[in-house]
């Protein structure tokens, strides 16, 4: 058994007087690309953002429950909430580059959060980030040029190279391709088997065959309640709840 990098208990989410998520409990392994999936509105993103407190930034959401990052109270008085947004990245579903240099884009977290003692070292996170991101070769001769400039796909793994520069545990991607082409989106998928193991990887999705391609274990969500959780192959195949077998075979959604 696999240490759990974040374990949730018993985690809900309210939006005001709306519940959004009831009571779901997981662990988040290292080892594996964990995918979330289920049929718009069913909390697998509200989640997803419980994990790096972006829910504090809606007004009346509030996260009832315990999350733990290497057994620490992520939601607990001691968390520094900067930090934990270091330590857990995130990839939002519309590739969001700030309007700065492609270089600038991956130095910025670094830069701000005191990684690099000089340039030579800032220089080196980048292309490290970016070499992982998959983008080196295609960007390093235009590194002075606005991230804005690339491509969409290519925005996207500047997004991921951004997230990656300040060393993360954690990435969280909230439908990282569904703005994004075949192609684009297959260089994604790519991308996270080749992090896989490095970060704890979760990924939300709508497209199941994109969760069964790259995730190693897969939770079902359905209005708010988390139905199945499990090994992905054993998910699709042979699913326990009918709820479960009903979605993948395509009767709703």
């Amino acid at each position: 058994m696999t240490a759990a990098k974040i374990t949730a208990r018993d985690v809900s989410v309210y939006y005001g007087e709306k519940q959004a998520l009831e009571s779901v409990s997981i662990d988040i392994a290292t080892e594996h690309v964990t995918a979330f999936i289920g049929p718009s509105g069913c909390g697998k993103s509200t989640f997803l953002r419980c994990f790096n407190r972006m829910n504090d930034t809606i007004i009346g959401a509030r996260c009832t429950g315990r999350i733990e990052l290497d057994g620490e109270d992520i939601y607990g008085a001691e968390m520094d909430v900067v930090q934990l947004r270091a330590r857990v990245g995130m990839v939002f579903q519309k590739p969001n580059p700030f309007p700065k240099s492609i270089y600038e884009n991956v130095a910025y977290g670094p830069r701000i959060h005191g990684l690099a003692m000089d340039k030579t070292e800032l220089d080196r996170i980048v292309e490290l980030a970016l070499t992982r991101a998959g983008l080196w070769d295609e960007v390093k001769d235009r590194l002075s040029e606005s991230g804005t400039s690339l491509s969409g796909g290519q925005q996207q793994r500047l997004c991921i190279a951004r997230a990656i520069a300040v060393d993360p545990e954690v990435i969280l991607m909230d439908e990282p391709c569904s703005a994004l082409d075949p192609i684009a989106t297959a260089k994604i998928e790519d991308l996270i088997n080749q992090l896989r193991g490095r970060y704890a990887i979760v990924i939300v999705t709508h497209n199941m065959q994109q969760a069964a391609r790259v995730s190693q274990r897969t939770a079902f969500f359905h209005l708010g309640k988390l139905i199945e959780f499990g090994e992905t192959s054993e998910l699709f195949t042979n699913p326990r709840a009918e709820k479960t077998k009903d979605y993948i075979t395509g009767r709703y959604g």
